[in-house]
């Protein structure tokens, strides 16, 4: 990667360079930005999945529906709410496939993301709410990683600054793609000025998002969706006012960005969202699991005693057919006696049980149910176990 040199004022330099040949395939630092935020997520997921009882590895059976739903819908969103680029004049339809070349549309990507999940989530037995919880914090750190994407590609800067921190741009080459346009010395051409470096605007304030998120979730206990609202409010709080210094080509409603109206209107649901939605933090356990403790070695046994050939015949732990929701002091007992927690009594689960009556015996309405009329015949051998059971009938009845 070449940089261009510092302007006698401070600056903050650009790349000139954004995509590199490996013989025949292009690597470009767009996509390679993505891939990093991508598994960023995907371990800071993993790990908040299995502290909330998700067995290992669910993360990747989620990314594999979610990476491409969600890439998809922030291109299709992208696409919508840019259409001049692809379907206008001088426009190349063609261009809509062009992902590489940048055009991902957050608010698509989120959409799309988080309907693969639900599917995968369904499939896995997860309820939605604990992937979307577990996945708060580790999405703005991939967004902050992916924004570097921008700074590679020389695009989606702000106005221009005179601020110590004001951005070089280079003029990109047309003709070749990923690369910056040069002069007959064969330099790098820049942008008169420097400029606000809105990318890295978006990408510190997307890093304290995900400090915000974690360290209320930790004190808080947040559950059912909450705290991916608070990511949500907390992301487009920074978008509303990083989406206005951005001077890039883009459709407008009333002279407003279009962004600017969707991360208002987004903010907005997600609060609506928070405030209305109460319950403590969801914890699951595989519906598999049963009331009786797995065996324990004794404390302080000697090695020599445990028989390693039962262990190494044991099957490893299957994925679970699915799970149940339980609450944090369920989960924790779990945890350290491998003990279930009883099943909720439900309204259909009560029906089947027999209702007893003061002496604990079963009710005789449930008894007769179903009888046309009691069989009279038996009065009479009632009556005589009634007396035996007074005391005052015959002998035998006392052996």
């Amino acid at each position: 990667m070449t940089l261009a040199s510092f302007s006698p004022q401070a600056a903050l330099p650009s790349p000139t360079t954004a995509v590199w040949q490996l013989g025949p395939l292009p690597v470009r630092a767009y996509a390679i930005c993505i891939i990093a935020g991508i598994l960023v997520a995907c371990l800071v997921t993993e790990y908040r999945l299995r502290q909330r009882g998700v067995a290992p590895g669910a993360v990747l059976d989620i990314a594999v529906w979610a990476v491409p739903t969600g890439i998809i819908g922030a291109r299709i969103y992208h696409v919508l709410t840019s259409p001049e680029k692809y379907f206008g004049a001088g426009g190349d339809p063609m261009k809509v496939f062009a992902v590489w070349e940048g055009g991902l549309g957050i608010w698509g990507a989120v959409a799309g993301g988080a309907l693969g999940a639900w599917i995968a989530a369904r499939q896995l037995g997860i309820p939605f709410a604990v992937v979307a919880d577990a996945l708060a914090p580790g999405l703005p750190l991939a967004q902050a990683i992916g924004r570097f994407g921008n700074w590679f590609n020389n695009e989606l800067f702000g106005d221009r600054t005179t601020l110590p921190w004001g951005l070089e741009v280079h003029r990109m080459d047309p003709d070749n793609p990923g690369h910056a346009l040069r002069d007959d010395t064969g330099q790098p051409i820049l942008e008169p000025g420097l400029f606000h470096p809105t990318f890295a605007y978006e990408a510190i304030w997307n890093v304290g998002v995900a400090a915000l998120v974690f360290l209320l979730d930790r004190k808080f206990r947040l559950g059912r969706g909450r705290a991916f609202a608070l990511y949500v409010m907390g992301y487009t709080a920074g978008r509303f006012w990083i989406e206005m210094m951005r001077t890039d080509e883009a459709n407008t409603i009333l002279g407003v960005r279009l962004n600017v109206w969707t991360a208002g209107l987004v903010f907005l649901g997600a609060l609506i969202y928070f405030l209305r939605v109460r319950g403590p933090r969801e914890y699951v356990i595989p519906v598999t699991a049963t009331g009786v403790p797995a065996a324990a070695e004794p404390s302080g046994s000697d090695v020599s005693q445990v028989d390693l050939s039962v262990r190494e015949a044991k099957p490893r732990a299957a994925i679970p057919d699915g799970y149940r929701v339980v609450d944090e002091e369920q989960f924790r007992v779990y945890r350290e006696t491998g003990v279930a927690p009883a099943e909720p009594v439900t309204a259909d689960s009560a029906a089947d049980v027999p209702r007893a009556d003061a002496d604990g015996e079963p009710s005789r309405t449930e008894e007769s149910a179903g009888d046309d009329e009691p069989n009279r015949d038996d009065e009479p051998a009632r009556a005589d176990d009634r007396a035996g059971a007074s005391g005052t009938g015959p002998a035998d009845r006392e052996s």
